[in-house]
C-alpha cells in the first residue's frame, strides 16, 4: 500500500516543515556569514572590493558546478541522506575557518563549502513536491524560503556583530557550532520519504532529463529569472555594506550587520506569496513581486540612511517572495527530471550571484554607488521582461484536480 503524502495537522508535517526549516537556516547562514565582512577583508586582506567578493562567490560558483552531481548523488544515496550529510560536512568546514591563516586558505575552505551546500538545495524542493500534499505544498515551499531568508540574516548578523566586538574568527566559529546543532536536529526529525526506490542514471540519462527541462516553453525563462534575480538581489546587498561604511553615513560593522534583520521581511513575504499564488495564481503575481524588488533598488539611489534601508527593504520582500513563487513553479512544471530541473533553477540562482556579484565589485570600484544599480538594477529590469514574458505561458493541464488547473504549472 502507498504511504500517503504528507498533510497538515499532522506530526508528519511539523516536523518535516522544522526539518527544512533549519536546513534553509543552515544553507544560508553558512553561505553568507561572509558577506557583512568583505569591507573589512578588502581593507585588510586584498585591495578592492572584486576581489573580496570572493570569499562569496567563490562558495556560490561551486555551488551552482555541484548541484547538478548532487542531484544525480541524491537518486542514487536518498534525499535525505544526502540533506543530513551535506549538513554536517559545511559544519565542519565551518568550524575549520576561523583557523585560516592567509587569504587563499580561507577562499579554499569557502570553495568547499560551496560544493557540500549543494547537498541541500539541490534536493530540498523535489522532496517537498515529491512528500508533501498538493495543498500543503506551498506553505511548506515557502516557509523553506522563509528559512533562507532568515537564514541568511542570522549568518550575517552574527558574523557582522561578533566580528565587530570580539573578531571575525570567533564569529564564524559560534556560527559552525550551531550549525552543527541543526544538523543534528535535522537528523532526527526529517521524515524518512515514501519512496524508497533508488533511481541511479547514468550521464545519457541526465542529460535527456535535463534537455527535457529546456523543451518546456516555461522552465527556460524561469531559469532565466532566477539568474537575474538573485545575481541582482546579492549584487545590491554586497555593496551596501561598502557604501553605508564611507562618509557621509560611516555606520560600523555591527550597524551594518543590523541591516540585515530586513531579511525577516522576507521570511514573511515568501511564505505570504506562497499562499497568495496558490489563490490568484503564479502569473498574476509574479511579476508584481519582481517590480517591487526593482522599485526597492530604485529608492536605494537616496543618499539618505533611513530611507537606503527602506529600499532594502522593499527589495528584500520582493525578492523572496518572488524566489520562492518560481523556485515552487519550477518543481510542479517539470514534468520528467523533477531534481535536474530544480538542480538548473539553482545553476542559474548561484551562477547569477557569482557573475553578477563580482561584476558588481568592479563597478562600485570604478562608478560608487551608480555602478552598483547598473549591474543589480538591469538585472532586475530583464528580469521583470521575463516576468511578463511568462504571463503568456500557457499552464500544464494538472489531472489531479481542475481547481488547480487555473494555478498552473
Amino acid at each position: 500500500m502507498t504511504t500517503p503524502a504528507i498533510r497538515r495537522g499532522t506530526p508528519a508535517f511539523l516536523r518535516a516543515n522544522i526539518a527544512f526549516f533549519l536546513s534553509a537556516f543552515s544553507v544560508f547562514a553558512s553561505l553568507y556569514s561572509v558577506q557583512p565582512l568583505l569591507p573589512m577583508f578588502a581593507q585588510y586582506w586584498v585591495r578592492d572590493a572584486g576581489t573580496a567578493s570572493l570569499a562569496l562567490s567563490a562558495t556560490t560558483a561551486t555551488m551552482a558546478v555541484a548541484l547538478i552531481p548532487a542531484s544525480m548523488l541524491a537518486d542514487r544515496l536518498g534525499r535525505r541522506r544526502l540533506i543530513v550529510g551535506a549538513l554536517i560536512v559545511t559544519a565542519l568546514l565551518g568550524i575549520l575557518l576561523p583557523f585560516t591563516q592567509i587569504w587563499w586558505q580561507l577562499i579554499t575552505l569557502r570553495t568547499l563549502m560551496g560544493v557540500s551546500l549543494a547537498g541541500i538545495p539541490a534536493v530540498a524542493m523535489v522532496y517537498l513536491s515529491e512528500e508533501m500534499d498538493p495543498d500543503a505544498l506551498g506553505f511548506s515551499m515557502g516557509l523553506y524560503i522563509g528559512g533562507t531568508a532568515i537564514g541568511g540574516m542570522a549568518g550575517r548578523v552574527i558574523s557582522g556583530v561578533l566580528s565587530d566586538w570580539l573578531g571575525w574568527r570567533l564569529g564564524t566559529g559560534i556560527l559552525a557550532g550551531l550549525i552543527l546543532l541543526a544538523a543534528l536536529a535535522v537528523a532526527i526529525l526529517l521524515p524518512k520519504p515514501r519512496q524508497l526506490v533508488r533511481d541511479p542514471i547514468g550521464l545519457a540519462e541526465l542529460w535527456r532529463r535535463c534537455r527535457a527541462s529546456f523543451d518546456d516553453v516555461a522552465l527556460p525563462w524561469l531559469f532565466a529569472s532566477a539568474f537575474l534575480l538573485m545575481g541582482g538581489f546579492v549584487t545590491l546587498y554586497n555593496y551596501a555594506g561598502f557604501r553605508l561604511a564611507l562618509p557621509p553615513f560611516a555606520l560600523s560593522h555591527s550597524a551594518i550587520a543590523a541591516i540585515f534583520l530586513v531579511y525577516l521581511l522576507g521570511s514573511a513575504s515568501s511564505t505570504w506569496a506562497g499562499g497568495l499564488s496558490q489563490r490568484l495564481g503564479r502569473r498574476k503575481v509574479f511579476w508584481a513581486l519582481v517590480a517591487l524588488m526593482g522599485a526597492g533598488m530604485a529608492v536605494t539611489m537616496i543618499d539618505d540612511t533611513l530611507v537606503i534601508i527602506l529600499g532594502l527593504a522593499i527589495s528584500t520582500m520582493g525578492f523572496f517572495a518572488a524566489h520562492g513563487i518560481a523556485s515552487a513553479w519550477v518543481t510542479r512544471r517539470a514534468r520528467t527530471g523533477k531534481a535536474q530541473a530544480s538542480a538548473i533553477y539553482l545553476v542559474a540562482y548561484y551562477l547569477g550571484a557569482s557573475i553578477l556579484g563580482t561584476l558588481g565589485g568592479y563597478a562600485w570600484t570604478a562608478w560608487g554607488w551608480p555602478g552598483v544599480m547598473l549591474v543589480s538594477g538591469g538585472a532586475a529590469a530583464l528580469a521583470l521582461l521575463v516576468a511578463v514574458r511568462l504571463v503568456f505561458v500557457a499552464p500544464l493541464p494538472v489531472p489531479e484536480s481542475p481547481v488547480k488547473s487555473s494555478i498552473g504549472a
